[in-house]
């Protein structure tokens, strides 16, 4: 039994780890490791979540650990044979043909630790002299080959046959994974197939393999860890002069609305009677192109902070991947990391600073002009009569030239919700207490009270103008032909939809991301709506002020159509319809 308990088992094959001393009540956790039932639940009090000690899994609820009791049977009769014993101890112990091995131990042993060593393979560490010594020594070879297995494989010269490579000490084998299919630990990288292996695994599926040890592999791979990180650092540096000249552009925008604003007012000084009205319509257009400029801007440094940040955060991974240990984590997870994400190229943005005034401008200096003849004439001649003002409503020239384009929209009643009610014209929708008897087409749409023009728009300049007098919310633009018409809508430009939005009599927005609030000095009886296929502009006109509200620019990419919404009709308060009218050209 000396023998048996000698070349057989060890003080380190029932050690505790926490206490370092032979199991007492030993109990398994979920993961497989075992403890003495006191050690590991004093490990565990007052932490809220449980980690094995070993393997660092962590258990969110704590476990209800028993007591191994097989384990604890072998531990015992382990105990028992280190502490020696006459030879009657051994006659009862001995249970398993003449070999002196208790014959439960024998046969739990033989149960939970099949794999011997092929006979070829037999262990070294009993010498030949000793042999006849042990009693059945095939018995004892087969037992020791099943707990000390094997030193695994260790790499060498591919032209000098099979790999083989043995591990520093127990600890290297406690931190490598292991193969679910061979039990062995998995420490080779096969290049051919760009997987982790174990020695088993290289003999039977990767015999012609070019494999390597993965921590060989790792640290060839280490060496372009540098390479990408100064991709990335230079990305990021890029970005943020990106951001900074964003920046700039908006502040030296700013100082120019400034500039602008002082010289406008001083030259309206001189005119304030007879072109007050001008110069709302300038501060609005200004303010229009201020808001335009800064949403663009923050649209574009909030792309532009995701990228940074995605940029650091690969960053941060590459720089914990340089100083980990675990080649195989390192081998898996350099690939996802090593290279930049999908970025935009930025070189060429930027904000746009045409604050849309020229126009304005040219209709003052016309203006202005017939004002001095008047003046003139007056010094000459004397008032004849009372004088008449010049009218401060001015039509603006872009306005004239949108209006040449008048399309004859009207509206189309397989699109409409079963809500809306359209007119025997299909000029005209507003919306009914109550849901109509419908076919559900795929183009109707179900959940939202929209409807769309039976005009498709692919290619040209096309106007039209909709009366919206008396209504206290409503929407109105363009909006692709594959847009979504069934269930809840987000009403972005990302989804297809450019349009102009009344809420509560007096709050106007455009559906931008986020929505870009507008301010209008006079409130719209009818607006125009402006297409430019080519250019990829949709334009919103005040008609009763021919004035400019606002312009999206975009690029469509396929056929868009009028959209309307007269919205719910809010107890009657939101009755009023949504009317098409005929586009009359201003003189």
């Amino acid at each position: 039994m000396s023998l048996y308990s000698s070349f057989l088992l060890s003080d380190e094959q029932f050690q505790c780890s926490i206490c370092l001393d032979v199991f007492t009540n030993p109990s398994s956790t979920p993961c497989g490791h075992s403890f003495c039932m006191a050690c590991i639940s004093r490990y565990w009090d007052g932490l809220k979540v449980c980690q094995c000690p070993l393997c660092k899994k962590t258990f969110q609820k704590r476990p209800d650990l028993q007591i191994n009791r097989t384990l604890r049977e072998i531990t015992e009769q382990f105990k028992s044979m280190k502490g020696g014993g006459g030879g009657a101890g051994r006659e009862k112990r001995g249970g398993k043909g003449d070999t002196g091995i208790p014959e439960d131990l024998y046969n739990e042993l033989r149960r939970r630790l099949p794999r011997p060593l092929p006979s070829s393979e037999a262990p070294t560490h009993i010498t030949p002299s000793l042999a006849p010594s042990v009693p059945n020594y095939s018995a004892i070879a087969a037992l020791t080959s099943a707990i000390v297995p094997p030193p695994p494989p260790y790499p060498s010269n591919r032209s000098s046959g099979r790999r083989r490579f043995t591990l520093s000490g127990p600890e290297s084998s406690w931190n490598l994974p292991i193969c679910e299919v061979h039990h062995r630990g998995i420490m080779l990288y096969c290049r051919t197939d760009q997987m982790c292996i174990c020695p088993e695994c290289e003999e039977e599926d990767h015999p012609d393999h070019d494999t390597v040890t993965a921590e060989s592999e790792w640290m060839n791979t280490k060496v372009l860890l540098s390479g990408s990180e100064q991709r990335i650092q230079e990305m990021i540096r890029q970005r943020l002069r990106k951001i900074d000249e964003i920046r700039t552009s908006v502040s030296e925008l700013q100082l120019k609305v400034e500039r602008e604003t002082a010289g406008n007012v001083r030259l309206f000084s001189m005119l304030v009677s007879a072109i007050e009205r001008s110069q709302a319509e300038l501060m609005e257009v200004m303010e229009m192109s201020r808001r335009a400029a800064e949403h663009q801007a923050d649209t574009m440094i909030r792309q532009l902070e995701l990228e940074v940040e995605e940029l650091r955060r690969r960053e941060t991974v590459l720089a914990e991947l340089a100083q980990s240990d675990d080649c195989i984590h390192c081998v898996k997870t350099f690939p996802t990391v090593s290279s930049p994400p999908p970025a935009k190229d930025w070189s060429a943005a930027s904000v746009k600073s045409d604050l849309g005034t020229g126009t304005i401008y040219r209709s003052l200096a016309v203006l202005v002009e017939k004002f001095q003849e008047e003046l003139k004439n007056v010094a000459e001649n004397g008032f004849p009569g009372p004088v008449v003002e010049p009218s401060p409503i001015r039509s603006l020239p872009r306005m004239k030239r949108v209006q040449e384009y008048a399309l004859d929209v009207t509206l189309d009643c397989n699109t409409a919700h079963p809500r809306l009610v359209l007119s025997e014209d299909m000029k005209s929708v507003r919306c009914a207490d109550k849901h109509q008897l419908l076919p559900d087409n795929p183009e109707r749409f179900d959940r939202v009270v929209c409807v769309l023009g039976r005009e498709a728009i692919t290619s040209g300049k096309h106007y039209w103008e909709v009366e919206v007098g008396g209504k206290t919310d409503w929407d109105l633009g363009v909006a692709k032909q594959s847009i979504n018409r069934k269930g809840k809508i987000e009403y972005t430009p990302s989804n297809g939809y450019w349009f102009l939005s009344l809420r509560d009599k007096n709050k106007y927005a455009f559906r931008t991301e986020p929505s870009t609030d507008v301010n209008l000095n006079h409130r719209p009886h009818k607006i125009g709506i402006f297409v430019d296929f080519e250019k990829g502009q949709v334009s919103f006109y005040n008609v009763d002020a021919r004035i400019h509200i606002y312009t999206f620019n975009v690029t469509f990419s396929e056929s868009v159509f009028p959209f309307f919404s007269p919205c719910t009709n809010k107890s009657g308060k939101n009755d009023a319809p949504l009317i098409i009218t005929p586009v009359n050209i201003l003189e």
